[in-house]
């Protein structure tokens, strides 16, 4: 009698997923194990769950997107969070990448243009007992000055220039990560702070992420 084969349930898909993103390259094993807890099935749509742990990108509401893991991996591996880090998160959408770096700082600021994407990432932040999460409905190209400056600063939407705006909210030794450029692929770039208002950037890989837009989004 032939062995059966293993079921293919939600631990072994998450398993594969682990091990595909250290073999890309995401190798922090603190980002690693924050990427393991958090169930990206309950920030997919039910007709994608199949496909929940797959490495790839997936369509939300909105017209909107959930971060491929292997890019939320690389974004927050170049971000160096460190665990009394204060970071703002542009374009919270399904609250996935923000769940992520909750589990990694001390505390995520998080703006997103469409309310009804920010109402339902907020229920899904309260399902998780996400204390260290504080969320605004807003224009993400104007950052949070409120709250500034910022230890880090990670971009989910693509910036058609450098974030000048954003840029300015960062301490003087932060670290930024977004994507840029104005066509449907962009260059995700680090910018780090070098304690003198200047910044040393890398150009890390290219992306493809939905435009960061201004205002917010009228909704029907």
């Amino acid at each position: 009698m032939a062995d059966k084969e293993p079921e293919d349930t939600a631990e072994t898909r998450l398993a594969r997923l682990i091990l595909s993103l250290r073999k890309q390259g995401v190798s922090d094993p603190k980002v690693l194990a924050a990427i393991e807890s958090t169930p990206r099935d309950m920030f997919t749509p039910d007709l994608f769950q199949e496909r929940a742990w797959e490495d790839q990108a997936l369509p939300i509401a909105c017209g909107q997107t959930i971060s491929q893991p292997f890019i939320v991996g690389l974004m927050t591996q170049a971000l160096k969070i460190e665990p009394r880090s204060r970071v703002l998160e542009i374009g919270t959408g399904s609250g996935y990448q923000t769940t992520v770096l909750s589990k990694l700082s001390r505390l995520v600021y998080t703006v997103e243009r469409y309310r009804t994407l920010m109402q339902e990432a907020e229920a899904r932040f309260k399902t998780l007992g996400l204390t260290n999460v504080i969320t605004k409905f807003g224009d993400g190209g104007l950052g949070w000055p409120e709250q500034a400056p910022f230890d880090r600063i990670l971009v989910t939407a693509a910036a058609p220039d450098e974030p000048k705006a954003l840029l300015s909210q960062l301490k003087p030794k932060g670290i930024l990560v977004a994507p840029v450029g104005r066509g449907p692929v962009q260059v995700l770039k680090r910018y780090v702070g070098d304690g003198k208002g200047g910044f040393d950037v890398e150009e890390m890989t290219e992306v493809r992420f939905v435009p960061l837009l201004d205002g917010v989004a009228r909704e029907l």
